[in-house]
């Protein structure tokens, strides 16, 4: 409510606009409401022998405000698609059987979620346990007998002290909540629930789940069967300092039978996502060597033999991240994805390190407010590769490549965009002022662009901040365009996608010269002609908020400002988030009690002193990573030095889930759009 009045207010105040408008009708624009009308393809997963394709469509739902999971069947041959498990509940995480007959599952319904098995050649579904807690990283043994997943195991808490005992009917408070681990509260997931994540195996045609890890441990990530369906392997960090060591993790197998566990790697790094070649005699994984804990690290394929010996990096040679090894049918190659100034895109890499893309311009929808790069892909027996693809233009459709060339199997938003003019977005390539270093971005024209009039524009900057943009499709952006503005993006240095050297500029150096990167961007708009420069905006969020507000705090060349999410204070912030001890470690190097002139120098409320930029800031009450009490900071500053600024606090809204909710995604971009509006 607090939101929708401010979007109101702001509305109301703005309603003599001159902000220059496009000319297409209002119902043929993008507007906040469409947002509701959005599908978005995910996590497919092609059958076994090629032939289906199970993939997750989310849909928007009106009335409950929220994104709809539901799985999708599609024939790669015709591109007919079925529901399969597309009821009331959310439906999500298939996974085939060995032999394709049946398909795993995740239900979460009102009695949480649930692990199901879909008889395909029936068409009936089953629950196969009674899950008290909900189910993840769910795996097939080869027979098809059995399903492993990793579970909650909660732990009894440990009081201080003696609690009392309330008489019989008596309404007493809640208990006193003791914490005592290093990682107590997670973004999107709240306070922890004491307990340790372990692995279950369950019988594929029901029973009762049987627990096979144990202790005050962790596991996480993929799990990988060995051929014989004897050994499991899976990642954990069995440490004994695990819970201070943000980034170490390392490779465990495990007999099925007798629970004897062997450590695999052994080296100072996480190294993740096991999976098994198809004869069973080696492991790939991904992983890095930390090198004195930088701030970012390429993530390479490693492959080794299943006892853990002969490990070596297969793309120790190439300057990107990889991820999501999967085995091709030969054994003899194997696929993973990448990003790469701003794409995402699969590959297939033999085993001495040679490197064939395969498909091109992945993209996610599991943030379709901002352009960030992402996406997912599977692999069948015969070759088929299936793939989340889309642009600029829509979220993620389903894609496939077969026989080397790609196809577009669905058309999921075609209804909704068939009466739409959407705004244009091209490449802008950039030279930094700072060093003429090539800076990648993008630049969105309002529909019915003319080149010959003056647009104002917002420049909207990119969280991470070792993250991505890319020519990916965004509901802010489109939003922006729509009302008016010419939106420029962009990958400054320390994004991601570019090579580690490229990233490592910003090292214990953030924010530093991506500042002036950004500003050449602008500058670059400019250039072009169509930009008013008098009427200059900006925003961003998380790495973005924070950028925004250290801008506002180096010049006063914006009209308005957005900060979402920002980060305003290091000491604090390292202090009260849910990544402190990989912040304080990677990012600075030293605690803030050790050097805190050099915390102070990076902070944004270092130099609120010289903000006279009309600034909003907004933030999530549920916001773990970057915590409430960083915007309110910025937010009394401002006020208190009587700077125009205005705080939106989004009810129930986590960091990664500020845009989750569909009304309070558009509604946060109308408020932006109203704020720059009553500054222009």
């Amino acid at each position: 409510m607090r939101l929708a009045l401010l979007v109101s207010a702001l509305a109301i105040a703005c309603a003599s606009s001159s902000v220059a408008q496009v000319t297409e009708g209002p119902n043929k624009l993008f507007q906040p409401r469409d947002i509701f009308g959005l599908r978005a393809a995910g996590d497919p997963q092609v059958r076994p022998d090629g032939g289906a394709i199970a993939y997750v469509r989310t849909t928007q739902d009106i009335m409950t405000d929220n994104g709809h999971p539901s799985i999708w069947l599609v024939d790669p041959a015709t591109g007919a698609q079925t529901p399969i498990a597309a009821d009331d509940t959310a439906n999500l995480r298939p996974v085939w059987s060995p032999d394709g007959s049946r398909l795993a599952y995740v239900s979460a319904g009102p009695g949480g979620a649930q692990l199901y098995v879909r008889w395909m050649a029936s068409g009936r579904s089953a629950k196969v346990a009674n899950l008290e807690q909900a189910p993840s990283s769910v795996a097939w043994s080869p027979d098809g007998k059995t399903l492993a997943f990793i579970m909650l195991v909660p732990a009894p808490p440990q009081p201080l002290g003696q609690p009392l005992a309330p008489p019989p009917g008596a309404k007493w408070a809640d208990p006193l909540r003791v914490i005592d681990r290093v990682t107590y509260r997670r973004d999107g997931a709240g306070y922890v629930r004491p307990g340790y994540r372990h692995i279950f195996t369950v019988s594929a045609d029901g029973g009762t789940p049987r627990q096979l890890t144990f202790g005050k441990y962790d596991e996480g990530g993929d799990l990988a069967f060995a051929p014989d369906g004897k050994t499991l392997y899976f990642a954990t960090n069995r440490q004994p300092n695990r819970e201070r060591e943000a980034q170490e993790s390392d490779i465990y197998s495990m007999a099925i039978t007798g629970g004897e566990m062997t450590r695999l790697t052994t080296r100072d790094g996480p190294d993740q996502a096991p999976t098994v070649s198809p004869d069973g005699t080696k492991i790939a994984y991904v992983g890095f060597d930390n090198h004195g804990y930088r701030g970012y690290e390429n993530t390479h394929l490693y492959v080794m033999d299943r006892d853990g010996k002969n490990s070596h990096a297969v793309t120790g040679g190439f300057d990107r991240s990889v991820g999501a090894p999967t085995w091709a049918a030969d054994g003899k190659s194997l696929y993973v994805d990448y990003a790469d100034h701003g794409v995402t895109k699969v590959a297939r890499l033999t085993l001495d390190g040679k490197m064939t893309d395969v498909a091109t311009g992945l993209t996610d929808g599991a943030e379709m407010d901002r352009p960030y790069t992402g996406g997912s892909f599977s692999v069948g027996k015969n070759g088929l590769i299936a793939f989340t693809m889309g642009d600029a233009y829509g979220p993620p459709d389903l894609g496939v490549v077969r026989n080397g060339k790609t196809e577009k199997l669905t058309s999921l938003n075609a209804d909704l965009f068939a009466d739409k003019t959407l705004a244009k977005v091209e490449p802008l390539p950039v030279k930094s002022s700072f060093d003429q270093k090539d800076i990648d971005a993008w630049m969105v024209t309002p529909p019915g662009f003319d080149p010959s009039k003056k647009y104002p524009l917002i420049l909207e900057i990119h969280g991470g901040p070792f993250s991505a943009y890319g020519p990916v499709f965004s509901t802010d952006d489109q939003l922006y365009a729509a009302a008016g503005y010419i939106v420029v993006y962009a990958n400054p240095r320390g994004s991601t996608s570019y090579g580690d050297a490229f990233a490592n500029t910003i090292d214990k150096n953030y924010p530093s010269h991506d500042y002036d990167d950004l500003m050449s961007v602008v500058d670059t708009a400019i250039a072009k002609g169509a930009v008013d420069q008098g009427h200059l905006y900006v925003t961003g969020g998380s790495g973005g908020g924070l950028l925004t507000a250290w801008i506002v705090g180096k010049t006063n060349r914006f009209r308005a400002a957005a900060a979402q999410k920002p980060v305003i204070n290091w000491t604090s912030e390292v202090l009260t988030t849910d990544g402190y001890n990989f912040m304080a470690t990677s990012w600075f190097g030293k605690m803030p009690w050790e050097d805190n002139d050099f915390y102070w120098k990076r902070s944004p409320l270092s130099l609120v002193g010289n903000v006279k930029t009309p600034t909003l800031v907004i933030v999530g009450t549920d916001d773990h990573r970057t915590p409430p009490s960083e915007a309110e900071q910025f937010f009394d500053a401002l006020q208190l030095r009587d700077v125009p600024t205005a705080m939106i606090q989004v009810p129930g809204a986590s960091h990664g889930g500020l845009a989750e909710r569909p009304s309070q995604s558009g509604a946060k971009a109308s408020a932006i759009i109203a704020w720059f509006r009553r500054f222009q």
